[in-house]
């Protein structure tokens, strides 16, 4: 095998599982060391220039990190990387004056983006500090978009939506235009915009089709306007047994919320197993823990109903079949149909995309899907300078990854507005330092131990599900946060080889706590794989492979179980092992020259 060149960024970028898995690539283990030092300013701000939102995501986010996080593989459950973001966020001090800087005189360009939810403030924050003069655009009369429209307070409070869209649209270089619906693209790009950007989301909800719907339609509500007429106070109560349609985070906002409004009978019904529902489990743990049951393989079949009042629903009962590719396919049971009495029922069967207001004669290609045709780097359309991002550019995802697209848009029309090509994207900051402080001493804390995940409280049921508005997890406080900080394996402090050291005594061999290094003779990778100490079976995580020794042997390393403890640096006589940490920041507008000032 050739040997691993650990100058391409990605190479190490990959090796910190948990920023690699983040979609705006936030430099996990760099931020949660800086809470066990409390630095909760510092963590804060490295969350801020990555994430844009470190208090709503430490709350919110869907976390794809952890699922990654290389401590759940020795142990059952990862670092609580979400909720230790949000440790950072709720102990700062006032970081005003650390943001970055909007100029005095602005570059002349002028942005349009639609919808003021995560994607188009992320666009906004990346293109303001270049000069740019941003407008924001929406129907509702405050910022955040989906994130204060369809959150629960009981999860999310107002004040730190205020807050986060507040470091963003009023420190000058952003206008916003609330309580503004954009009813013609056409009209707005007559405007004169330089580029427009659109982050409007999947506003529509997929409706119920079985018989009695209509009949019943005083009573069945789409789950995403429901929630968004309860965010808004247009909705106080809702009746005593209620149905939630879906198995989707969505659902389980629908079902808690149903709960603190008046229900006393709520229940989840899905047409999938329970292993198969969308919802995180964190959100199903949520619900299970209030009371509210979740029944499963049972597929909509009527809607029942007397004198124009919904009275419940009848439900088909299925089990999953799985062909020999394990596709699997929903047939009856056979069972009696099931009955669930209800006095209102909450949809929340999926979201789609709805772009009423995009006229289809100016240029703007859709696919079947009715989805925009984008390039999916460079999120630009069939028109050059208009741009999506969020869910109304691939479909409904998540808060993070929202805030990924307004990055990768915001350097996009970046590019435009200069004349350049927007496929020509700039590199990620990296850097790759040693940790070394004395002959066996590193700067950051190293001892690996076993350490279950520390539980986040929560307060009492009695009280949260009277108060809509309450939130239910307190969060960690500051000496629990520490403890959970140090669950961090530092995944970013690598294992750095130099061959030209190594004097081949084996003794990294002999140390290493799970077998992860093996000095062996060069072969296919597929061969090597099967002949090292320890078999590497994760084909998805490279190996690293130096050659140059003396005896013509490589040193192989397997990624996926180093636990990246330093004892192999700390055991070798010669330094050809060092454990160097690797930084790498994403690429983002806002960090590029102010080429558009300059002209």
């Amino acid at each position: 095998m050739k040997p691993t060149d650990i100058r391409n960024p990605d190479y190490f970028h990959k090796v910190v599982d948990c920023q690699w898995a983040c979609p705006a690539h936030t430099p996990v283990p760099e931020y949660i060391r800086m809470i066990a030092a409390g630095r909760y300013s510092d963590a804060y701000m490295v969350n801020w220039h990555s994430n844009v939102f470190p208090g709503i995501l430490g709350r919110t986010c869907d976390r794809p990190c952890e699922p990654a996080c290389r401590r759940g593989r020795v142990e059952d459950e990862p670092v609580a990387i979400c909720r230790l973001k949000r440790v950072a966020a709720d102990n700062k001090s006032d970081i005003r004056a650390r943001l970055t800087p909007i100029p005095a005189v602005g570059n002349g360009r002028r942005i349009a983006c639609i919808g003021a939810g995560p994607s188009s403030l992320t666009v906004a924050r990346d293109l303001a500090p270049l000069g740019y003069e941003v407008h924001v655009y929406d129907g509702e009369k405050q910022g955040g978009g989906f994130i204060r429209s369809q959150i629960p307070r009981f999860r999310l409070p107002a004040e730190v939506i205020d807050e986060e869209v507040g470091y963003i649209t009023d420190r000058g270089g952003v206008v916003t235009h609330y309580g503004q619906r954009i009813e013609s693209l056409k009209a707005l790009l007559a405007e004169g915009y330089d580029a427009v950007f659109v982050g409007s989301g999947a506003p529509r909800g997929r409706e119920l089709d079985v018989p009695g719907r209509a009949e019943a339609a005083a009573n069945i509500h789409i789950g995403i306007d429901w929630l968004s007429s309860v965010s808004f106070g247009h909705i106080k109560e809702v009746g005593k047994r209620v149905i939630v349609l879906g198995g989707g985070n969505t659902a389980m906002d629908c079902c808690r919320s149903a709960r603190r409004l008046g229900g006393e009978q709520v229940s989840v019904v899905v047409r999938s197993g329970f292993e198969e529902m969308k919802a995180s489990p964190w959100e199903k743990e949520d619900a299970l823990r209030e009371g509210i049951p979740i029944r499963n393989f049972l597929v909509p079949k009527q809607v029942l109903h007397a004198d124009g009042r919904l009275t419940g629903m009848v439900f088909e009962k299925v089990r999953a079949e799985y062909d020999a590719k394990g596709r699997r396919q929903l047939v009856p049971s056979g069972e009696p149909d099931e009955v669930i009495e209800a006095d209102d029922v909450l949809v929340a069967i999926g979201q789609e995309n709805s772009f009423p207001w995009i006229e289809r004669d100016i240029g703007l290609e859709f696919d079947k899907w009715g989805l925009p045709q984008l390039d999916a780097e460079t999120h630009q359309s069939t028109i050059p300078n208009v741009f999506f991002g969020g869910d109304a550019a691939f479909g409904p995802k998540n808060i993070i990854w929202a805030v990924a697209h307004g990055h990768a848009a915001a350097i996009s029309i970046d590019l435009f507005c200069r004349g350049e090509d927007v496929r020509n994207r700039p590199p990620p900051d990296t850097a790759l330092v040693s940790q070394k402080m004395g002959i066996h001493e590193w700067s950051y804390d190293n001892d690996v131990s076993l350490d279950l995940r520390f539980k986040v409280p929560h307060a009492e049921d009695e009280r949260a599900l009277r108060d809509i508005t309450l939130e239910v997890e307190l969060g960690y406080d500051r000496e629990m946060a520490f403890k959970e900080a140090e669950r961090c394996l530092n995944c970013d402090v690598q294992t750095v080889f130099s061959a030209s050291l190594c004097i081949e005594c084996d003794a990294c061999v002999d140390i290493c706590p799970v077998d992860c290094i093996t000095f062996t003779p060069d072969g296919e990778e597929s061969d090597l794989r099967t002949r090292l100490k320890a078999p590497a079976l994760n084909l998805t995580q490279d190996l690293y492979i130096q050659d140059g020794l003396k005896t013509g042997r490589v040193m192989v390393k397997d990624e996926d179980v180093c636990l990246h403890c330093g004892m192999c640096a700390e055991r070798c006589p010669t330094g050809a092992w060092d454990m160097q940490k690797f930084l790498l920041e994403a690429a983002k507008a806002v960090k590029g020259v102010h080429a558009c000032a300059a002209e």
